[in-house]
């Protein structure tokens, strides 16, 4: 067998192998960080794909049952990565127009805990003039050179911490009841408190950053986001949930969790809006999330520019429009869910009190 054809069968096998990893059941990092580059293994396919048809004997079955394969698990990709093309319906319906004491925007960032220049973020901010800024892996150096947004920002919620999940939350409405909680496990906060729009409305807002993978299993992680759809489900009050929830868009406990809260994600029927990793053109992955309630419509998302971490902070504009919930679908459901949601958590709570 000449080389390029061992080449091509060891590439395309391995993009096979990294293909069916992922389906398997299992919260081992090793194993759930395989969900995270499907575009990339899927671009490794076609081109094994491709590369197949010259070098290959088709007419041989063993050529034949490995062309199928390939197929089969580009299919698989594809599949999995399609609702986040604009080729599916939008889930979050957008909005051309808004009244201005219905707008919420929101920017999302993870600063990168060793980074030591806070200037292009706050020249950021400064420039969007979001309402609500979520800032992630906040330490006490990060804590002082946020000090300017104080001017612009009234109400604050801050819980530096010097291990990476520290939180930062400025608002320029009011905060209603905010509280900094610990969810799974006492080092990692997460947000939650109310908020009062201009119009009056109230809405509940979540910050979260679990912990992340390859460094940790997931199920902590899942089970953190889990418990907050679980809330979300009983709120009476619309929620929004934001952060760098180290989980790619297409994930099984991301469409879980839609599935349990009922909020949507405005990535859906769009694109990708890949924030991570800054410094790795060919290796970047949607792990930075807005989620929202129904009677909420989307104004704009965009993935902002580079400030010195390894994230792109992500902007997302709404607008609160109740009348909103009757032409945009919300996620129900079903019995096997919620069941499957209350099993992740009991997982994810066991392995926090090991």
């Amino acid at each position: 067998m000449h080389i390029l054809q061992r080449l091509l069968i060891g590439l395309g096998g391995l993009a096979i192998f990294l293909t069916v990893l992922p389906i398997i059941p299992s919260d081992e990092a090793f194993i759930r960080i395989w969900d995270f580059p499907r575009t990339q293994v899927a671009t490794v396919l076609v081109v094994a794909l491709g590369a197949s048809m010259y070098l290959l004997p088709l007419r041989r079955i063993p050529s034949v049952v490995y062309v199928s394969a390939l197929t089969g698990a580009l299919v698989w990709q594809a599949y999995a990565i399609w609702p986040y093309t604009p080729l599916h319906e939008p889930q979050a319906k957008a909005l051309a127009a808004c009244e201005p004491e219905s707008r919420l925007s929101l920017m999302v960032a993870n600063v990168l805990v060793e980074n030591r220049n806070a200037a292009p973020l706050l020249a950021l901010v400064d420039r969007l003039g979001p309402d609500l800024v979520l800032l992630v892996e906040t330490n006490n150096w990060w804590d002082a050179k946020l000090e300017p947004l104080k001017n612009s920002f009234p109400h604050i919620i801050s819980h530096p911490q010097e291990d990476s999940y520290g939180l930062h939350l400025f608002s320029r409405f009011e905060l209603i009841s905010p509280q900094v909680r610990f969810l799974i496990d006492d080092y990692v906060p997460s947000i939650k408190t109310g908020i009062r729009l201009p119009s009056g409305a109230l809405t509940t807002f979540y910050g979260l950053h679990p912990k992340p993978p390859p460094l940790h299993d997931t199920d902590q992680r899942d089970a953190e986001l889990l418990i907050v759809g679980k809330e979300i489900r009983s709120e009476a009050i619309p929620s929004v949930v934001a952060g760098d929830l180290n989980d790619v868009a297409w994930s099984q406990t991301n469409g879980l969790f839609q599935e349990v809260s009922g909020l949507l994600d405005p990535r859906i029927g769009r694109g990708l809006y890949t924030t991570f990793n800054a410094d790795w053109p060919l290796l970047k992955w949607p792990l930075d999330h807005v989620f929202f309630e129904q009677s909420f419509r989307l104004l704009e998302i965009d993935v902002l520019e580079d400030v010195g971490s390894d994230h792109f902070p992500l902007f997302v504009s709404l607008c609160h429009d109740p009348a909103s919930a009757e032409v945009q679908q919300q996620p129900v459901p079903e019995p096997s869910d919620l069941n499957k949601a209350e099993e992740m958590i009991e997982d994810g709570r066991d392995e926090a009190s090991e």
